[in-house]
């Protein structure tokens, strides 16, 4: 504990923003080492030097990696996301042009209006 009182409320809230803060060291070390270990930009060499980085120094490698990969973190992200979208469109056979089809016949059955129609049809074009 850190107060000498014995277990007191004081010595809890202490103690669970200390676990609090475990849990988010955690949860951000595995943020950075899935996007360092994703990456295919950058050597081997250079994640080696990450790697220590954040194993010597925790919170200060954490916060200089998003600090200056940020932006990359999230292109790579996105360009994730777009892959695993496309592979799933592929699997299940989704075709744009069926679902456009689709919202021809929804619209003209009046279950959608124009303005829903106009943002649903842009979002599968897109």
């Amino acid at each position: 504990m850190l107060f000498n009182e014995g277990f007191t409320f004081r010595n809890f809230l202490v103690d669970a923003f200390t676990i609090f803060m475990f849990f988010i060291l955690i949860w951000l070390l595995i943020t950075v080492f899935a996007d360092l270990f994703s990456r295919r930009d950058i050597s081997g060499f250079a994640k080696v030097i990450w790697t220590i980085v954040l194993i010597v120094f925790p919170y200060l490698g954490v916060f200089a990696y998003i600090l200056t990969q940020s932006n990359g973190m999230y292109e790579r992200r996105v360009e994730h996301a777009q892959q695993v979208r496309d592979d799933l469109r592929r699997t299940v056979g989704f075709s744009v042009a069926d679902e456009l089809e689709k919202l021809n016949r929804l619209r003209a059955d009046g279950t959608v209006s124009d303005q829903e129609y106009g943002r649903l049809r842009a979002r599968l074009v897109m």
